[in-house]
């Protein structure tokens, strides 16, 4: 690997307004932010995404899987940027600029900032409930009905670890993208009604308006405000509970199916068959491949070329998962026909340019290498000298069972407020599809 540069070079600039004109027109860009993730949380643009100088070649070559995309980093005045600059250029990234002004750069030229971390996921999920009025109860009328045995099922659309952590009492497991697919063996009966629910707020408006859309006839609901709604009215909540999705029948499947790729084409995703897969790559896109359902099924066997990226953690997490602003996704569901069409959905109306495989045989599925891959050469000279401290660490307001009353209302506070500034920042592309 080429030895680093000893003093930055002359770096060019890229203007702020330039990187909003490539947003707004959805042409590839990736904006990162080179801060440690704290304070990244505290302040920058919409469709930034963070990146730590200690992890950048570990995590490089999957987040920005084509060497000529236009990168532009940037920091707050702490010298970062410049390095990271000579260290993409040493992994073989070739359009790398320094955002001009940096932080503050972005400020006086008047572009928005933001707080919190996926904030593209979680201004989408209010933009969702603000313009379909995604039913939701409180959680005192939740517990009312719980203790008055109700028929109903309460479904956590959180990863399981976090299910794990707290959970609703009587909550079963149930990941945003096995939603769809799962529901209708949860509650069969349709006079059952289905409260969905995360720590927060984003994944259970998901979650209930992928239910809501998907047409199932029983009664939905996010429990507002998810776990910390919960907390902040003095309930108690469970904690190491096991209970999970199980396997979903025929008829479930093929209804679930149906109503997922109708969604799917309503919302602009494309369908892709098996030869989708041979087709080499478009010159000049970045494309990134996901597999959309569970971790222990894609390490049981995947589609090469393929990343794990769970559905529901897929939407939550697009700056994570995919931080080139204009790429292209691919999606892969094992054959099921319906957690990738009704990810694709959401993607699409993300602004996202997305299809989903469809009719692609289970022997395909040989891959059993780990995700995210590691790199042949796994650090870049200098990394474990600038390695941030750990306590660079973002503290979410929702995760664990220990936080101050205060910030989980503010936490809330905040979310409440991010379509003004969706509004304001006017770089989002988001549409929000009717309800069928």
């Amino acid at each position: 690997m080429p030895s680093l540069p000893t003093s930055p070079a002359p770096w060019r600039t890229t203007p702020a307004e330039t990187v909003r004109q490539a947003l707004i027109n959805r042409r590839e860009i990736a904006l990162i932010d080179m801060r440690e993730e704290a304070p990244f949380a505290q302040a920058h643009p919409l469709f930034a995404a963070q990146f730590s100088l200690s992890r950048l070649a570990l995590d490089a070559p999957w987040r920005l899987p084509r060497r000529d995309v236009p990168i532009v980093v940037y920091d707050d005045g702490e010298g970062l940027a410049e390095v990271a600059a000579a260290r993409f250029q040493a992994l073989g990234y070739g359009k790398v600029t320094l955002l001009e002004g940096g932080l503050q750069g972005w400020r006086a030229s008047g572009g928005e900032l933001f707080k919190d971390v996926n904030v593209p996921s979680k201004a989408f999920g209010e933009l969702v409930e603000h313009e379909l009025h995604t039913p939701a109860l409180p959680a005192l009328e939740v517990k009312a009905l719980l203790d008055a045995g109700t028929n109903m099922v309460v479904l956590d659309a959180r990863r399981f670890d976090e299910y794990q952590t707290m959970s609703i009492p009587g909550g079963i497991s149930v990941p945003g993208a096995e939603l769809a697919l799962r529901v209708r063996d949860l509650a069969p009966d349709p006079a059952t009604l289905v409260v969905v629910n995360c720590a927060g707020r984003t994944r259970s408006i998901i979650g209930t308006q992928s239910l809501v859309n998907a047409g199932i006839p029983n009664r939905v609901a996010a429990l507002r405000n998810g776990t910390i709604g919960w907390t902040l009215e003095g309930l108690s909540l469970e904690h190491r509970q096991q209970r999970r999705f199980g396997a979903a029948g025929a008829a479930s499947r093929a209804a679930a199916s149906a109503a997922a790729r109708t969604l799917a084409q309503r919302a602009g995703a494309r369908r892709v068959g098996a030869q989708a897969l041979d087709a080499a790559d478009p010159p000049g896109r970045t494309v990134y491949r996901y597999d959309v359902r569970t971790p222990d099924e894609f390490a049981a066997g995947h589609l090469p070329g393929f990343g794990s990226a769970p559905g529901g953690q897929l939407v939550q997490e697009t700056d994570v998962f995919a931080p080139v602003r204009g790429a292209r996704i691919v999606l892969a569901d094992g054959g099921d026909g319906v957690r990738g069409p009704m990810t694709a959905h959401w993607l699409a109306q993300m602004g996202w340019d997305v299809a989903w495989l469809d009719g692609v045989p289970a022997d395909r599925h040989t891959d059993r290498s780990p995700w995210p891959p590691t790199p042949a050469v796994p650090t870049v000279a200098g990394d474990a000298d600038l390695a941030p401290p750990r306590t660079n660490r973002y503290r979410r307001p929702y995760e664990g069972t220990d936080n101050p009353r205060a910030a989980m209302q503010a936490y809330l506070d905040w979310e409440y407020g991010l379509v003004d500034q969706l509004a304001r920042d006017g770089t989002h592309g988001f549409r929000v599809l009717a309800a069928p």
